[in-house]
């Protein structure tokens, strides 16, 4: 539910408040927005508390603020868009910062007292049941929005139920022994501009974080907008949309093994480009989309969940390999930064340029199948760039959990959920 515009927020924005185009491209951006502005909190964050108390904390928060809303929804003006966007926006900021602090102090601190030796059949195992859970709650979600025909009362008693199972979460958060609270990394560390002076020498990692910054804007100037033409345009049900969602994840799930298998023999590069363009020719048919061919969604999100699944693995590998040692917290800040600033741009531009266009023509269909020429056309012609990257035989890092941050924001806007709770680590030697 706290993914920018997935089923559930694309059906409150669309189908009960009827935000303007360029409102749900703003509040799209806030989740990258604070992907980069907890850059400066965490550290803060890291010197006065333990871990454990860095994810529950922002958690609480979290939680709070979605309690929030259940009561805000019945005061925010419904005959007034605009003013019900900038209510929105402005508990999404809070709750998307919240979010963001809370991802950030969990990862670090499950990984501080998994031990190493259980964390493949932990981790494997957690995943799975995060995936039957978030394809439960989109099934049940989409059914009831559907069966009750969006009314308000409908969305507060999902995110009253949502609330009421998060305390639960935090619950059990705090009753987990906190491992190693206390702990600090001794090792030495070299000054801002040594470091920036090795980000700058490795010429494959700064073409990577200039890959990241073009798919970052592909993926996001319309990606908000895929659920609402669904729903506007194509006048599907929240249950069908969350039908989708359930098949992409799916065909990502099982072809993770797949691609995992190819990554390992032929390197991240050469499987990233071939998933990449897979992915999008298949994106292509979204420009060619209409009530009447509607039903070719089901194909496409399963070829989507399938071919996506590889590049997004890749993509973190890969990012192990290029990212030197001596400076991997400022490398990974630095990619985290510039690939967030310009996802948060992209749906801002993105939803004012469809207000624009759509305020101007009697064919909102023909509005949206130029639009989603974009994705494919940058995507495919960053790949170009990709293949510039020089890749590694071998890394040295062990986790990158920072950097995962915008794609597992991604993750929800095309439908591959079971990502976004996913744990990326590297298994233990036999």
């Amino acid at each position: 539910m706290s993914l920018p515009v997935n089923v559930f927020l694309a059906a409150l924005f669309t189908k009960c408040l009827h935000l303007p185009k360029g409102a749900i491209g703003v509040i799209a951006s806030l989740p990258f927005v604070c992907n980069f502005l907890q850059v400066f909190i965490s550290p803060f964050l890291a010197r006065h508390l333990s871990t454990k108390a860095q994810a529950f904390f922002p958690a609480t928060v979290h939680m709070v603020s979605w309690a929030v809303l259940a009561g805000m929804l019945s005061y925010i003006p419904k005959d007034d868009p605009v003013a019900a966007g900038q209510w929105l926006g402005i508990w999404f900021f809070v709750s998307s910062f919240a979010a963001a602090l809370a991802g950030v102090g969990w990862n670090s601190w499950i990984q501080e007292w998994v031990p190493a030796r259980l964390r493949g059949k932990y981790f494997g195992q957690r995943n799975r049941l995060l995936s039957l859970s978030t394809v439960t709650f989109l099934v049940l979600t989409g059914w009831a929005l559907e069966h009750w025909n969006y009314s308000l009362p409908v969305f507060q008693v999902i995110i009253v139920c949502a609330v009421f199972l998060r305390v639960f979460s935090l619950k059990w958060i705090w009753q987990t022994p906190a491992g190693h609270p206390h702990s600090r990394d001794q090792t030495s560390v070299l000054p801002v501009s040594k470091q920036l002076e090795l980000i700058k020498a490795s010429g494959s990692l700064v073409a990577f974080i200039g890959f990241g910054a073009v798919w970052s804007f592909a993926a996001n100037a319309y990606g908000a907008f895929y659920h609402v033409f669904m729903f506007e345009q194509l006048s599907m049900s929240a249950f069908t949309v969350g039908m989708l969602s359930t098949l992409a994840a799916l065909g990502g799930a099982l072809s993770l093994p797949a691609w995992g298998q190819l990554l390992d023999r032929f390197g991240n590069k050469a499987v990233m480009t071939l998933s990449l363009i897979l992915w999008q020719l298949g994106n292509v048919v979204w420009c060619f989309l209409e009530p009447g061919n509607r039903n070719l969604l089901f194909p496409l999100w399963v070829w989507g969940g399938m071919t996506s699944a590889g590049f997004i693995l890749g993509q973190f590998t890969l990012l192990l390999k290029l990212i030197p040692v001596a400076a991997k917290n400022l490398a990974i800040g630095v990619y985290l930064a510039v690939t967030s600033i310009v996802a948060a741009v992209a749906p801002i531009l993105g939803g004012q340029s469809l207000d624009w266009a759509l305020a101007r023509t009697s064919d909102p269909l023909s509005v949206y199948h130029l639009c989603f020429i974009l994705q494919p056309a940058l995507a495919i012609t960053g790949a170009i760039w990709l293949l510039r990257v020089q890749e590694p035989s071998a890394s040295s890092l062990t986790s990158v959990v920072g950097a995962m941050r915008n794609i597992r924001t991604l993750s929800g806007i095309f439908g591959l959920s079971f990502l976004v709770n996913y744990v990326f680590y590297r298994p233990q030697r036999r």
